[in-house]
C-alpha cells in the first residue's frame, strides 16, 4: 500500500471501533519482525531510534533529517501502517509543516507531535517543559493544513502532566482537539484513575503510552478501551527484550568461549526475514 492507503486504512480501523495495538520498532529488523504479525499500526520510537542510530539518549539529539530517514526506510520495508514519533515538529511553525509533508512522502500513516520545549526529553525522564498550550495549538493547525491528503493523521501529545498537573494536561486536550488533531495523546498519567479520567475526558480517538519502566501503569488492553482509549503503543518492550538477549548471548560467549548453548532464544529465519530469497530468485534470472 502507499503511504496514503495506509493512512487511510488506519482511519477506517479506528472509525469501525477496532482498538489498535501498536508494538515499538526503530530499525530495519524489528520493522520487519513486527510487520509479519498482523499488527493493525506499527510505532517508530523516537527512543529506540534515537539509541539504535546514534547510541545516544532520547533527549533532542535525533535531527529531523535522521528521523525521517528512518521513517522512510521503516516504511520502505512494510505494509503495516506506521505512526511516527516527530518530537516537537523539529523546531517552529515552518518545521513543522516541513517535517509534516517530510514523514507523509516517507510514507508514515500517523505523525505525532508533542507540546514540548525544543530540545526534548523522553516522556517519563524528569526536567520536561512544555511551550504554551497556544504555541502548541498552532503548531497543530499548521501540521493539519500541511498534510497533503486528509487520511495522514495528526497525533498531538501534551507532557503537561508531570510539571503541570492532570487538569491542565486535560485543558490541553481540549484544545488540541479543537485545534483539529485527529488523536490525543496525554503522557505519563500516574495512575489507573488518572487513565480512566482522560479516557472520560477526551473525545477524539485516544492514545495510551503502555511503556516500560515508565510511571504510567500497564493496563491490559480490554481495560483500556473500557476506560474510552482506542490506541496503545508499547515503544520499549522490542528493544528493552533485545538489549537484554544479546546482553546474555554475548556474556555466555564471553564466558564459555563459544556461542554453543546460549540460552537466549535466537531468530532461525533469518534470511528470509530480511528478504534473501528474493535476492537469490533475482540473481537466478539475471546474474550471468
Amino acid at each position: 500500500m502507499a503511504g496514503n492507503e495506509k493512512a487511510r486504512a488506519l482511519r477506517d480501523r479506528l472509525a469501525q471501533g477496532e482498538f489498535l495495538l501498536a508494538p515499538g520498532i526503530y530499525d530495519g529488523i524489528s520493522a520487519r519482525v513486527a510487520d509479519k504479525m498482523d499488527f493493525p499500526a506499527l510505532y517508530m520510537t523516537g527512543y529506540g531510534a534515537t539509541a539504535s542510530m546514534l547510541g545516544l539518549p532520547d533527549a533532542g539529539l535525533a535531527t529531523y533529517s535522521d528521523m525521517v530517514g528512518r521513517a522512510e526506510m521503516i516504511c520502505s520495508v512494510v505494509a503495516t501502517p506506521l505512526i511516527a514519533d516527530a518530537d516537537t515538529g523539529y523546531g517552529g511553525l515552518l518545521n513543522v509543516r516541513r517535517t509534516v509533508r517530510g514523514y507523509e512522502a516517507a510514507g508514515v500513516a500517523a505523525i505525532q507531535i508533542e507540546d514540548q520545549e525544543t530540545p526534548k526529553k523522553c516522556g517519563h525522564t524528569p526536567g520536561r517543559r512544555v511551550v504554551p498550550a497556544e504555541e502548541m495549538v498552532l503548531k497543530i493547525k499548521v501540521a493539519v493544513e500541511a498534510r497533503r491528503h486528509d487520511e495522514t493523521m495528526i497525533v498531538a501529545r501534551t507532557d503537561a502532566r508531570t510539571a503541570h498537573g492532570l487538569d491542565e494536561a486535560l485543558r490541553r486536550a481540549t484544545l488540541y482537539e479543537a485545534a483539529g488533531a485527529d488523536v490525543i495523546f496525554v503522557e505519563s498519567p500516574e495512575s489507573e484513575a488518572e487513565l480512566e479520567r482522560i479516557g472520560r475526558e477526551v473525545s477524539k480517538p485516544l492514545l495510551a503510552n503502555m511503556v516500560e519502566f515508565g510511571k504510567t501503569p500497564r493496563v491490559e488492553v480490554d481495560r483500556l478501551k473500557k476506560w474510552g482509549f482506542d490506541l496503545a503503543i508499547y515503544p520499549g518492550l522490542g528493544f528493552s527484550v533485545a538489549a537484554e538477549a544479546m546482553r546474555q548471548a554475548w556474556s555466555h560467549l564471553k564466558d564459555k568461549g563459544t556461542s554453543n548453548g546460549v540460552a537466549a532464544p535466537q531468530y532461525r529465519d533469518m534470511h528470509e526475514l530480511m528478504g534473501f530469497p528474493e535476492v537469490w530468485d533475482f540473481e537466478k534470472r539475471w546474474a550471468p
